[in-house]
């Protein structure tokens, strides 16, 4: 058995120090409670770019808590990446953290999932393939390449980025794969979040992870520009949860936790993955790959490649 602990909790918004410590803190907890697998919400590290349903797009404010958030973005790698990996190795814990990405040289932000493993290794990141509506101003779009499951003691992990667990496709890449536990961290805490969990564990016939912020007025830093115009205390819920576990049959393992920061806790068994797909496999028995395919680019498509090479004698550079 397996111990899988969802952290549903508020990050500093875009203070990445003190956002690190808070998962320092919170992983420790986890750990203590006999965690193997600690798993954050989408973006936790510096936070999820809430204004981009709120304000007017590159307004003032827009500008502003974009540009803060470039600068307290995650590079990777780079010593937040570091310390994350830190905190893995000190709990001895596989341990999953939504970060905002910043190119090491550039400013193009990701919505990135990195999977560390006890050891503190990065064992896999994951960029978001498609930002949904207002976070197009804030995130560029991932590719193919990190569309991964790896193999862990613990079974082998995937993850899914909010909507893109709506997607079909990416989906069928990832069960291709052989997953047997998805992590799927989040945004959405709509009353059809844990029935589309429910739904993709009997689906894929695997255990899901679906966790999400629990984050409201008064969590919003007073420094933050914009705070009091945007943000209204206690009342104004700027996400309220909704983290789950589910089994492989669709079955609610814990959760959903609403409206409260807290841990959602469940022992999961990935031999009863490989038992439910005898009965139902999307990819294998019952897939008919005579009928149905699925192509996956895998390659990474940077916007520019940049490639250094001698000059042929006489060009201009």
């Amino acid at each position: 058995m397996t111990r899988i602990a969802a952290v549903q909790a508020a990050p500093v918004l875009l203070d990445r120090d003190a956002t690190l410590a808070r998962v320092e803190s919170l992983t420790a907890d986890a750990a203590a409670g006999g965690a193997e697998l600690v798993v954050f919400p989408e973006v936790f590290v510096p936070g999820y770019p809430d204004w981009v349903w709120r304000t007017t797009p590159w307004d003032g404010n827009h500008t502003r808590l974009s540009t803060l958030l470039l600068e307290q973005a995650v590079a990777v790698p780079g010593p937040a990446c570091d310390a994350l990996a830190a905190v893995a190795a000190r709990h001895r814990v596989h341990l999953c953290v939504g970060v905002d990405e910043r190119e090491p040289h550039g400013s193009t932000v990701y919505n990135t999932a990195l999977l560390f493993g006890p050891d503190g290794a990065l064992l896999s990141r994951h960029r978001k393939l498609m930002a949904t509506g207002g976070e197009r101003l804030v995130w560029g779009m991932g590719d193919g390449s990190t569309l991964e499951v790896v193999p862990t003691p613990l079974g082998r992990i995937g993850m899914l980025i909010c909507w893109e667990c709506y997607m079909p496709l990416a989906r069928a890449a990832l069960y291709a794969q052989g997953l047997d536990i998805l992590l799927a961290p989040t945004w959405d805490n709509s009353d059809v979040w844990v029935p589309t969990m429910r739904h993709i564990a009997k689906e894929g016939r695997c255990v899901v992870v679906g966790v999400n912020h629990c984050i409201r007025g008064s969590d919003v830093p007073e420094s933050l520009p914009g705070r009091d115009e945007l943000y209204h205390g206690d009342g104004d819920w700027l996400s309220r949860g909704n983290s789950v576990i589910v089994g492989p049959e669709g079955e609610v393992l814990a959760g959903p936790l609403v409206e409260s920061c807290g841990l959602v806790v469940a022992d999961v068994d990935t031999a009863a993955v490989r038992e439910a797909r005898m009965r139902f496999d999307p990819v294998g028995h019952y897939a008919r790959a005579d009928v149905l395919r699925l192509v996956v680019d895998r390659r990474r498509m940077d916007a520019v490649r940049f490639v250094e090479q001698e000059a042929e004698p006489g060009a201009v550079v």
